[in-house]
C-alpha cells in the first residue's frame, strides 16, 4: 500500500510541472526515436542490397573472359575471349554440383521498331541463361534450345526496352530491327530493377546465341566458339565454394595453364559478394545504433539535471513529508519513480515517433525502412534503464536530506 500510495504522489508532481515534465522526456524521445527509425533504415538498407545481388540470380558465380598484355600492358577481364561454349558444356557434364553453365555474348546496339528506337545492350544466350538469372517472361514465351540451334530471327525484350519502342502496346508479335536484322518479339521479360552498381537490368535484349554470333554481333576470328562469359547457377548454396575450385581446376586443365601460370579467367562468386555488403550494411546499421544510442545518454544527464532541481524545489516539501513519518526508502522510491516514469514515457512516445519517421524514410526513399522487435524491445528497456541510472543520484540525495534543516530551507 505504501508503494502505491508513494508511486500516487509521484505521478501527481509530475502532473503537476507538465512543461518540465515534457522537456525531461525530450531528450529520451529524441534518443529512442534516433535509435528505432536509424535500425530501420539501416534494416531496409540491408535487404535493398540483398535484393539487387539475389536479382542477378542465386548461387550465382560468373565466369570471365581474362586479359592479355600487349607491350607490357595488361588490358583487364574481358579483353579476350578466352572461355568458349565449350567450357560451359564441360563444367556441366564433369561438376556434379553444377545446375546450368549458360554461356553469353554481349555487345550494344540501336533497336528500331517503326519510328521509335533505342540503344540497348543485346546479349546471347541459351535457355540456360534465364534459369541461371531466376528471370521469367512476363507475357510471350521464353528462348529454347530449338531456337538456338536454329539461329531464328527471335527476341526478347527487357521491360524498359518494351517500354520505350511500344509505350503501352503489345509488342509480342512484332519485328524489330537490331543492325538491319528483323529480329520478332517472342516475350517480354519480367520486371528485374537495377543492379549494385545502379545499372538497369531491364533495359536489355535477349537473342538466342548463335543468332547474336552469326547474324548480329559476329564471332572471334581466333575462336568461333568463343563467348563473353558463363553464368553457373549451383545447386545448393553450401557447395558455391567447392564449386568454385572446381571450376578454376577443370578451366585450367583444359586451358593447358601450367602451374604457376595466372588464371586465363576470372570468377566472381555472388556468394562472396553478397556477404560481404550485408557485412559492411550491418556494420553501418551497429554504427548508425551507437550513434543514435548517445541521444539516450544526454537524454538521461537531462533528468538528472532537471531532477536534481526538482529536489532543491522541494526541499521544504521533503523536510515536512520526513517530519509525518516518510522513511528515506520511502523519499527515494518516490523520485525513482518520477525518473523512471519519464523515461518509460518518453521511451515510449519515441518508439512511435521512431516508426512514423522511419516510414517517411521508407516512403521518400522509395524502399522498406522495416521495423524490428530487435531495435524496439532493447531501446525501450534501455530507455528504462536510463532513467534509473541517472534518476537515482537525485533520488538518493532526496532521501538524505535532514529533515529539521529541509524544513528551515529558504
Amino acid at each position: 500500500m505504501r508503494v502505491r500510495a508513494t508511486a500516487h504522489l509521484a505521478l501527481l508532481a509530475l502532473a503537476a510541472n507538465k512543461a518540465r515534465t515534457a522537456l525531461t522526456m525530450l531528450g529520451v524521445i529524441i534518443g529512442v526515436a534516433a535509435v528505432v527509425t536509424m535500425m530501420a533504415v539501416g534494416a531496409g538498407a540491408q535487404s535493398r542490397v540483398e535484393g539487387q545481388i539475389r536479382s542477378l540470380g542465386s548461387n550465382l558465380i560468373i565466369v570471365l573472359s581474362g586479359s592479355i598484355t600487349t607491350g607490357g600492358v595488361r588490358l583487364g577481364a574481358g579483353s579476350q575471349l578466352t572461355v568458349s561454349e565449350d567450357d560451359a558444356r564441360a563444367m556441366e557434364r564433369e561438376i556434379d554440383s553444377i545446375q546450368v553453365a549458360a554461356p553469353t555474348v554481349r555487345g550494344g546496339v540501336q533497336v528500331i521498331a517503326g519510328n521509335a528506337n533505342w540503344s540497348t545492350a543485346l546479349v546471347g544466350v541459351t535457355p540456360g541463361f534465364l534459369e541461371a538469372r531466376d528471370w521469367e517472361t512476363a507475357v510471350g514465351r521464353p528462348l529454347t534450345q530449338d531456337d538456338v540451334d536454329g539461329a531464328t530471327k527471335v527476341v526478347l525484350l527487357g521491360q524498359t526496352v518494351a517500354s520505350n519502342l511500344f509505350g503501352g502496346a503489345d509488342p509480342i508479335g512484332q519485328v524489330v530491327r537490331v543492325k538491319k536484322v528483323p529480329l520478332t518479339v517472342v516475350g517480354v521479360l519480367a520486371r528485374k530493377g537495377q543492379s549494385t552498381q545502379g545499372q538497369d537490368q531491364d533495359d536489355t535484349i535477349l537473342v538466342p546465341l548463335s543468332t547474336a554470333k552469326k547474324k548480329v554481333l559476329g564471332t572471334s576470328q581466333a575462336n568461333a566458339r568463343a563467348v563473353n562469359a558463363i553464368l553457373v547457377k549451383i545447386r545448393e548454396p553450401g557447395a558455391m565454394k567447392g564449386a568454385e575450385q572446381n571450376i578454376r581446376t577443370l578451366l585450367r586443365q583444359r586451358h593447358h595453364l601450367q602451374p604457376g601460370q595466372d588464371d586465363d579467367f576470372t570468377l566472381r562468386n555472388l556468394a562472396e559478394i553478397l556477404e560481404s555488403q550485408e557485412a559492411s550494411s550491418r556494420v553501418l546499421s551497429l554504427l548508425l545504433a551507437a550513434i543514435a544510442s548517445v541521444s539516450l545518454v544526454v537524454g538521461g544527464i537531462g533528468i538528472m539535471n532537471i531532477m536534481l532541481v526538482s529536489v532543491t524545489e522541494r526541499t521544504r516539501e521533503i523536510g515536512l513529508r520526513r517530519a509525518v513519518g516518510a522513511r528515506r526508502r520511502d523519499i527515494l522510491t518516490q523520485f525513482l519513480i518520477e525518473a523512471v516514469t519519464v523515461s518509460l514515457a518518453g521511451g515510449l512516445i519515441g518508439i512511435a515517433v521512431g516508426v512514423a519517421g522511419a516510414w517517411g524514410i521508407g516512403y521518400f526513399a522509395g524502399w522498406l525502412a522495416p521495423i524490428q522487435a530487435r531495435a524496439v524491445v532493447p531501446a525501450f528497456l534501455f530507455a528504462g534503464a536510463v532513467g534509473v541510472f541517472f534518476g537515482f543520484y537525485p533520488a538518493r540525495k532526496a532521501s538524505r536530506l535532514n529533515p529539521i534543516d529541509a524544513l528551515r530551507y529558504e
